[in-house]
Protein backbone atom coordinates (compact mmCIF):
# COMPACT_ATOMS: atom_id res chain seq x y z
CA UNK A 1 0.00 0.00 0.00
CA UNK A 2 1.60 3.33 -1.01
CA UNK A 3 1.79 5.88 1.80
CA UNK A 4 3.83 8.56 0.01
CA UNK A 5 6.09 8.61 -3.07
CA UNK A 6 8.62 5.82 -2.55
CA UNK A 7 7.04 4.78 0.79
CA UNK A 8 4.91 1.65 1.21
CA UNK A 9 3.07 0.07 4.12
CA UNK A 10 4.20 -3.56 4.42
CA UNK A 11 2.73 -4.44 7.82
CA UNK A 12 0.07 -6.88 8.98
CA UNK A 13 -3.54 -6.83 10.17
CA UNK A 14 -4.71 -8.71 13.27
CA UNK A 15 -8.50 -8.19 13.28
CA UNK A 16 -9.29 -11.00 15.72
CA UNK A 17 -7.11 -9.77 18.61
CA UNK A 18 -9.27 -8.96 21.64
CA UNK A 19 -6.65 -8.13 24.27
CA UNK A 20 -3.14 -6.75 24.01
CA UNK A 21 -0.44 -7.20 26.64
CA UNK A 22 -3.20 -8.71 28.81
CA UNK A 23 -4.47 -5.33 30.02
CA UNK A 24 -5.77 -3.60 26.88
CA UNK A 25 -9.07 -4.46 25.28
CA UNK A 26 -8.93 -4.42 21.50
CA UNK A 27 -12.50 -4.66 20.27
CA UNK A 28 -11.40 -3.81 16.73
CA UNK A 29 -8.18 -5.82 16.70
CA UNK A 30 -4.95 -4.05 15.73
CA UNK A 31 -2.41 -3.61 12.98
CA UNK A 32 1.35 -4.06 13.11
CA UNK A 33 2.56 -1.27 10.87
CA UNK A 34 5.86 -1.55 9.04
CA UNK A 35 7.14 0.53 6.14
CA UNK A 36 9.55 0.38 3.21
CA UNK A 37 11.22 3.64 2.18
CA UNK A 38 13.00 3.80 -1.17
CA UNK A 39 15.80 6.23 -1.96
CA UNK A 40 18.22 6.43 -4.89
CA UNK A 41 20.88 4.79 -2.74
CA UNK A 42 18.91 1.97 -1.16
CA UNK A 43 15.79 0.87 0.71
CA UNK A 44 15.06 1.29 4.43
CA UNK A 45 12.66 -0.93 6.36
CA UNK A 46 11.06 0.88 9.31
CA UNK A 47 9.86 -1.61 11.96
CA UNK A 48 8.72 -5.17 11.40
CA UNK A 49 5.76 -7.20 12.70
CA UNK A 50 4.81 -9.77 15.30
CA UNK A 51 6.59 -13.06 14.60
CA UNK A 52 3.50 -15.08 13.68
CA UNK A 53 2.61 -12.46 11.03
CA UNK A 54 6.06 -12.52 9.43
CA UNK A 55 5.02 -14.43 6.28
CA UNK A 56 2.64 -11.69 5.21
CA UNK A 57 5.19 -9.03 6.06
CA UNK A 58 7.87 -10.62 3.87
CA UNK A 59 5.39 -11.18 1.06
CA UNK A 60 4.48 -7.48 1.06
CA UNK A 61 8.13 -6.44 1.36
CA UNK A 62 9.08 -8.57 -1.65
CA UNK A 63 6.37 -6.88 -3.71
CA UNK A 64 8.12 -3.50 -3.43
CA UNK A 65 11.83 -4.27 -2.93
CA UNK A 66 14.55 -6.84 -3.37
CA UNK A 67 16.43 -7.90 -0.24
CA UNK A 68 19.70 -6.89 -1.94
CA UNK A 69 18.46 -3.29 -2.08
CA UNK A 70 17.93 -3.02 1.68
CA UNK A 71 20.69 -0.95 3.26
CA UNK A 72 18.89 0.17 6.41
CA UNK A 73 16.62 -1.36 9.04
CA UNK A 74 15.13 0.95 11.66
CA UNK A 75 13.41 -0.24 14.81
CA UNK A 76 11.63 2.60 16.56
CA UNK A 77 10.63 0.23 19.36
CA UNK A 78 11.81 -3.25 20.33
CA UNK A 79 8.59 -4.69 21.72
CA UNK A 80 7.98 -8.09 20.07
CA UNK A 81 4.97 -6.88 18.08
CA UNK A 82 7.39 -4.57 16.22
CA UNK A 83 10.57 -6.65 16.24
CA UNK A 84 9.28 -10.20 15.81
CA UNK A 85 10.44 -10.54 12.18
CA UNK A 86 13.81 -8.83 12.76
CA UNK A 87 16.09 -11.90 13.00
CA UNK A 88 14.78 -13.32 9.72
CA UNK A 89 14.98 -9.91 8.03
CA UNK A 90 18.62 -9.57 9.08
CA UNK A 91 19.30 -13.01 7.66
CA UNK A 92 17.61 -12.21 4.34
CA UNK A 93 19.33 -8.80 4.01
CA UNK A 94 22.87 -9.49 5.30
CA UNK A 95 24.23 -6.17 4.04
CA UNK A 96 21.71 -4.03 5.96
CA UNK A 97 22.63 -2.00 9.05
CA UNK A 98 20.25 -1.90 12.02
CA UNK A 99 19.55 1.53 13.55
CA UNK A 100 18.17 1.68 17.10
CA UNK A 101 18.26 4.13 19.99
CA UNK A 102 21.13 4.15 22.47
CA UNK A 103 18.81 2.78 25.15
CA UNK A 104 17.80 -0.11 22.91
CA UNK A 105 21.16 -1.87 22.56
CA UNK A 106 21.07 -3.71 25.89
CA UNK A 107 17.36 -4.40 25.55
CA UNK A 108 17.96 -5.97 22.13
CA UNK A 109 20.32 -8.51 23.69
CA UNK A 110 17.55 -9.45 26.11
CA UNK A 111 15.19 -10.20 23.23
CA UNK A 112 17.43 -11.86 20.66
CA UNK A 113 20.75 -13.62 20.36
CA UNK A 114 22.75 -10.88 18.64
CA UNK A 115 25.72 -13.13 17.92
CA UNK A 116 26.64 -12.71 14.30
CA UNK A 117 25.16 -9.26 13.74
CA UNK A 118 26.61 -7.13 16.58
CA UNK A 119 28.78 -5.32 14.01
CA UNK A 120 25.65 -4.34 12.10
CA UNK A 121 24.03 -2.44 14.99
CA UNK A 122 24.26 1.36 14.94
CA UNK A 123 22.83 3.39 17.82
CA UNK A 124 21.40 6.84 17.10
CA UNK A 125 20.01 9.83 18.94
CA UNK A 126 18.21 13.08 18.19
CA UNK A 127 19.66 14.75 15.10
CA UNK A 128 21.45 11.68 13.76
CA UNK A 129 20.68 10.77 10.15
CA UNK A 130 21.10 7.94 7.69
CA UNK A 131 21.25 8.58 3.95
CA UNK A 132 19.30 6.68 1.31
CA UNK A 133 20.88 8.52 -1.60
CA UNK A 134 18.57 11.36 -2.58
CA UNK A 135 16.68 11.34 0.73
CA UNK A 136 17.55 10.72 4.35
CA UNK A 137 16.00 9.60 7.59
CA UNK A 138 16.47 11.67 10.75
CA UNK A 139 16.02 10.32 14.28
CA UNK A 140 14.39 11.82 17.36
CA UNK A 141 15.03 10.28 20.76
CA UNK A 142 11.63 9.97 22.48
CA UNK A 143 12.16 7.61 25.43
CA UNK A 144 9.40 6.04 27.52
CA UNK A 145 6.76 6.17 24.83
CA UNK A 146 6.26 3.65 26.26
CA UNK A 147 9.55 1.74 26.72
CA UNK A 148 12.96 3.30 27.41
CA UNK A 149 14.09 2.50 23.85
CA UNK A 150 11.47 4.35 21.82
CA UNK A 151 12.34 6.81 19.07
CA UNK A 152 10.70 8.50 16.08
CA UNK A 153 12.05 8.62 12.52
CA UNK A 154 11.51 11.58 10.20
CA UNK A 155 11.51 11.57 6.41
CA UNK A 156 11.78 15.29 5.71
CA UNK A 157 11.41 14.96 1.93
CA UNK A 158 7.81 13.82 2.41
CA UNK A 159 6.94 15.48 5.73
CA UNK A 160 6.44 11.95 7.07
CA UNK A 161 6.95 10.94 10.70
CA UNK A 162 7.29 7.26 11.60
CA UNK A 163 6.17 7.62 15.19
CA UNK A 164 6.26 4.08 16.62
CA UNK A 165 3.68 3.55 19.35
CA UNK A 166 3.43 7.32 19.79
CA UNK A 167 0.22 8.70 18.25
CA UNK A 168 -0.99 5.20 17.42
CA UNK A 169 -3.87 3.02 18.58
CA UNK A 170 -5.19 -0.50 18.46
CA UNK A 171 -7.70 -0.28 15.64
CA UNK A 172 -7.70 -2.64 12.68
CA UNK A 173 -9.21 -1.48 9.40
CA UNK A 174 -7.79 -2.59 6.05
CA UNK A 175 -8.62 0.82 4.54
CA UNK A 176 -5.63 1.93 6.65
CA UNK A 177 -5.80 5.75 6.40
CA UNK A 178 -7.56 7.92 8.95
CA UNK A 179 -9.76 9.59 6.35
CA UNK A 180 -10.91 6.21 5.00
CA UNK A 181 -11.42 4.01 8.08
CA UNK A 182 -14.28 4.02 10.58
CA UNK A 183 -14.50 6.24 13.65
CA UNK A 184 -11.50 5.33 15.82
CA UNK A 185 -11.52 8.28 18.23
CA UNK A 186 -12.37 6.07 21.20
CA UNK A 187 -9.49 3.72 20.38
CA UNK A 188 -7.09 6.66 20.01
CA UNK A 189 -7.97 8.11 23.42
CA UNK A 190 -8.15 4.67 25.06
CA UNK A 191 -4.66 3.84 23.80
CA UNK A 192 -3.30 7.11 25.18
CA UNK A 193 -4.96 6.50 28.56
CA UNK A 194 -3.58 2.99 28.99
CA UNK A 195 -0.19 3.22 27.26
CA UNK A 196 1.02 6.82 27.21
CA UNK A 197 -0.69 8.46 30.17
CA UNK A 198 1.75 7.21 32.84
CA UNK A 199 4.52 8.86 30.80
CA UNK A 200 2.85 12.16 30.03
CA UNK A 201 5.96 14.17 30.95
CA UNK A 202 7.80 12.24 28.24
CA UNK A 203 4.83 12.76 25.92
CA UNK A 204 5.21 16.51 26.31
CA UNK A 205 8.95 16.34 25.62
CA UNK A 206 8.28 14.35 22.45
CA UNK A 207 5.63 16.82 21.35
CA UNK A 208 8.14 19.64 21.81
CA UNK A 209 10.37 17.85 19.30
CA UNK A 210 7.79 17.09 16.64
CA UNK A 211 5.38 20.05 16.81
CA UNK A 212 7.80 22.33 14.87
CA UNK A 213 8.05 19.78 12.02
CA UNK A 214 6.16 20.44 8.75
CA UNK A 215 4.02 17.35 9.20
CA UNK A 216 2.07 16.00 6.25
CA UNK A 217 1.66 12.40 7.42
CA UNK A 218 2.14 10.49 10.67
CA UNK A 219 2.77 6.76 10.24
CA UNK A 220 2.43 5.08 13.66
CA UNK A 221 3.27 1.53 14.70
CA UNK A 222 -0.39 0.61 15.27
CA UNK A 223 -3.68 1.79 13.85
CA UNK A 224 -4.58 4.19 11.04
CA UNK A 225 -1.97 6.21 9.18
CA UNK A 226 -2.75 9.88 9.84
CA UNK A 227 -2.64 11.68 6.50
CA UNK A 228 -5.69 13.93 6.91
CA UNK A 229 -4.91 16.81 9.31
CA UNK A 230 -2.19 14.95 11.28
CA UNK A 231 -1.73 18.00 13.49
CA UNK A 232 -5.20 17.45 14.89
CA UNK A 233 -3.91 14.26 16.55
CA UNK A 234 -0.82 16.05 17.82
CA UNK A 235 -3.07 18.70 19.33
CA UNK A 236 -5.16 15.97 20.93
CA UNK A 237 -2.07 14.48 22.57
CA UNK A 238 -1.06 17.92 23.80
CA UNK A 239 -4.49 18.44 25.36
CA UNK A 240 -4.48 14.98 26.96
CA UNK A 241 -0.99 15.39 28.39
CA UNK A 242 -1.28 18.94 29.70
CA UNK A 243 -2.46 19.64 33.23
CA UNK A 244 -6.16 20.24 33.71
CA UNK A 245 -5.56 22.78 36.47
CA UNK A 246 -4.14 25.66 34.46
CA UNK A 247 -3.44 28.70 36.57
CA UNK A 248 -4.02 26.91 39.86
CA UNK A 249 -1.59 27.96 42.56
CA UNK A 250 -2.92 25.88 45.45
CA UNK A 251 -1.63 22.42 46.20
CA UNK A 252 -4.28 19.73 45.95
CA UNK A 253 -4.88 17.03 48.55
CA UNK A 254 -7.46 14.29 48.03
CA UNK A 255 -8.90 12.11 50.79
CA UNK A 256 -10.56 8.88 49.59
CA UNK A 257 -12.38 6.65 52.03
CA UNK A 258 -14.91 3.88 52.41
CA UNK A 259 -16.63 3.11 55.68
CA UNK A 260 -18.60 0.11 56.93
CA UNK A 261 -20.24 1.61 60.05
CA UNK A 262 -19.20 5.25 59.95
CA UNK A 263 -15.95 5.15 61.93
CA UNK A 264 -13.60 5.47 58.95
CA UNK A 265 -15.86 8.19 57.52
CA UNK A 266 -15.55 10.25 60.69
CA UNK A 267 -11.77 9.71 60.64
CA UNK A 268 -11.70 10.94 57.02
CA UNK A 269 -13.54 14.11 57.97
CA UNK A 270 -10.98 14.81 60.71
CA UNK A 271 -8.09 14.16 58.30
CA UNK A 272 -9.56 16.64 55.83
CA UNK A 273 -10.18 19.19 58.60
CA UNK A 274 -6.57 18.89 59.75
CA UNK A 275 -5.26 19.49 56.23
CA UNK A 276 -7.44 22.57 55.83
CA UNK A 277 -6.31 23.88 59.19
CA UNK A 278 -2.66 23.64 58.15
CA UNK A 279 -3.33 25.85 55.18
CA UNK A 280 -5.11 28.43 57.33
CA UNK A 281 -2.49 28.54 60.05
CA UNK A 282 0.46 29.20 57.78
CA UNK A 283 0.10 31.43 54.81
CA UNK A 284 -3.63 31.93 54.70
CA UNK A 285 -6.48 30.03 53.05
CA UNK A 286 -6.02 28.63 49.58
CA UNK A 287 -2.53 27.15 50.00
CA UNK A 288 -3.96 23.63 50.04
CA UNK A 289 -7.19 22.66 48.34
CA UNK A 290 -8.68 19.65 50.14
CA UNK A 291 -11.31 17.32 48.66
CA UNK A 292 -13.08 14.42 50.36
CA UNK A 293 -14.49 11.45 48.41
CA UNK A 294 -16.56 8.48 49.56
CA UNK A 295 -15.72 5.71 47.07
CA UNK A 296 -18.40 3.23 48.11
CA UNK A 297 -20.31 2.19 45.00
CA UNK A 298 -18.09 4.31 42.76
CA UNK A 299 -15.94 3.13 39.88
CA UNK A 300 -12.26 3.95 40.07
CA UNK A 301 -11.92 5.38 36.57
CA UNK A 302 -13.65 8.76 37.18
CA UNK A 303 -11.14 9.50 39.94
CA UNK A 304 -8.08 8.92 37.76
CA UNK A 305 -8.07 12.45 36.30
CA UNK A 306 -8.31 13.92 39.80
CA UNK A 307 -5.47 11.73 41.05
CA UNK A 308 -3.23 12.65 38.14
CA UNK A 309 -3.52 16.36 38.92
CA UNK A 310 -3.32 16.02 42.72
CA UNK A 311 -0.24 16.56 44.86
CA UNK A 312 -1.20 14.35 47.81
CA UNK A 313 -3.42 11.28 48.20
CA UNK A 314 -4.74 9.94 51.51
CA UNK A 315 -6.68 6.67 51.66
CA UNK A 316 -8.97 5.44 54.41
CA UNK A 317 -10.19 1.86 54.69
CA UNK A 318 -11.58 -0.42 57.35
CA UNK A 319 -9.88 -3.78 57.79
CA UNK A 320 -12.10 -6.69 56.77
CA UNK A 321 -10.78 -10.24 56.78
CA UNK A 322 -7.26 -8.95 57.35
CA UNK A 323 -7.25 -6.71 54.29
CA UNK A 324 -8.24 -3.33 52.91
CA UNK A 325 -11.56 -3.47 51.10
CA UNK A 326 -11.86 -4.06 47.36
CA UNK A 327 -12.90 -0.53 46.25
CA UNK A 328 -9.70 0.81 47.82
CA UNK A 329 -7.57 -1.78 45.99
CA UNK A 330 -9.41 -1.03 42.75
CA UNK A 331 -8.56 2.63 43.10
CA UNK A 332 -4.94 1.90 44.05
CA UNK A 333 -4.54 -0.42 41.08
CA UNK A 334 -5.73 2.34 38.76
CA UNK A 335 -2.72 4.43 39.81
CA UNK A 336 -0.57 2.43 37.41
CA UNK A 337 -2.33 4.38 34.63
CA UNK A 338 -0.94 7.72 35.79
CA UNK A 339 2.34 9.21 36.90
CA UNK A 340 2.18 9.33 40.70
CA UNK A 341 5.90 9.17 41.43
CA UNK A 342 6.88 11.73 44.06
CA UNK A 343 3.35 12.56 45.19
CA UNK A 344 2.62 12.42 48.92
CA UNK A 345 0.59 9.54 50.32
CA UNK A 346 -0.88 8.49 53.66
CA UNK A 347 -3.40 6.01 55.08
CA UNK A 348 -5.84 5.63 57.97
CA UNK A 349 -8.74 3.42 58.98
CA UNK A 350 -10.69 1.67 61.71
CA UNK A 351 -10.59 -2.03 62.45
CA UNK A 352 -12.12 -4.64 64.70
CA UNK A 353 -9.36 -7.19 65.30
CA UNK A 354 -6.01 -6.77 63.59
CA UNK A 355 -5.87 -3.56 61.50
CA UNK A 356 -3.77 -4.71 58.51
CA UNK A 357 -5.39 -2.33 56.00
CA UNK A 358 -3.36 0.77 56.91
CA UNK A 359 0.15 -0.73 56.59
CA UNK A 360 -0.92 -2.61 53.46
CA UNK A 361 -2.06 0.63 51.83
CA UNK A 362 1.14 2.39 52.89
CA UNK A 363 3.22 -0.41 51.40
CA UNK A 364 1.33 -0.15 48.11
CA UNK A 365 1.84 3.61 48.00
CA UNK A 366 5.58 3.23 48.53
CA UNK A 367 5.78 0.62 45.80
CA UNK A 368 4.10 3.09 43.48
CA UNK A 369 6.91 5.55 44.34
CA UNK A 370 4.80 7.90 46.43
CA UNK A 371 6.39 9.49 49.48
CA UNK A 372 4.75 8.48 52.77
CA UNK A 373 6.29 10.82 55.36
CA UNK A 374 3.55 10.63 58.02
CA UNK A 375 2.74 7.32 59.77
CA UNK A 376 -0.80 6.10 59.26
CA UNK A 377 -3.50 6.13 61.93
CA UNK A 378 -5.43 3.04 63.05
CA UNK A 379 -8.41 3.14 65.39
CA UNK A 380 -10.06 0.08 66.89
CA UNK A 381 -13.84 0.11 66.47
CA UNK A 382 -15.15 3.55 67.50
CA UNK A 383 -12.30 6.11 67.46
CA UNK A 384 -11.56 7.98 70.67
CA UNK A 385 -11.10 11.73 70.94
CA UNK A 386 -7.33 11.12 71.00
CA UNK A 387 -7.53 9.09 67.81
CA UNK A 388 -9.61 11.78 66.11
CA UNK A 389 -6.96 14.28 67.14
CA UNK A 390 -4.32 12.00 65.61
CA UNK A 391 -6.32 11.97 62.36
CA UNK A 392 -6.40 15.76 62.32
CA UNK A 393 -2.65 15.76 62.88
CA UNK A 394 -2.18 13.28 60.03
CA UNK A 395 -3.99 15.65 57.68
CA UNK A 396 -2.15 18.66 59.08
CA UNK A 397 1.30 17.12 58.78
CA UNK A 398 0.65 15.85 55.26
CA UNK A 399 -0.45 19.34 54.22
CA UNK A 400 2.62 20.90 55.84
CA UNK A 401 4.87 18.46 53.98
CA UNK A 402 3.04 19.41 50.82
CA UNK A 403 3.78 23.07 51.46
CA UNK A 404 7.38 22.43 52.44
CA UNK A 405 6.69 23.63 55.98
CA UNK A 406 6.86 20.41 57.95
CA UNK A 407 8.88 20.48 61.13
CA UNK A 408 12.08 18.50 61.21
CA UNK A 409 11.68 15.42 63.39
CA UNK A 410 14.20 13.18 65.04
CA UNK A 411 14.13 9.50 64.09
CA UNK A 412 14.80 6.79 66.64
CA UNK A 413 17.05 4.44 64.66
CA UNK A 414 16.03 1.56 66.91
CA UNK A 415 12.48 1.87 65.58
CA UNK A 416 13.73 1.10 62.10
CA UNK A 417 15.14 -2.30 63.04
Amino acid sequence: MPVAPGVHWIGAFDPDLRSFDIILRTANGTSYNAYAVRGSGGVAIVDTVKANFADGFFRRLESVADYREITTIVLNHLEPDHSGALPELLRRAPQAMLYISHQARLMLKGLFDTTGFEHRIQTVGTGDTVALGDRQLEFFNTPYLHWPDTQCTWLAAEGLLFSGDFLGCHYCDSRLFNDAVGDFRFSFDYYYAHIMRPFRTHVRHALDLIEPLPLRTIAPGHGPILRDDPRDYVRRYRALSDSGLHGATAKTLLVFYISAYGATRRMAEEVAAGAEAASAERGGPGDVRVSLYDIEGSEAQPFVDLIEEADALIFGSPTINGDAVKPVWDLLSSLTMVDVKGKLGAAFGSYGWSGEAVPMIEDRLRRLKLRVPVPGIKARLAPTDEEFAACRELGRQTALHLLGRAETRAIDMASLV
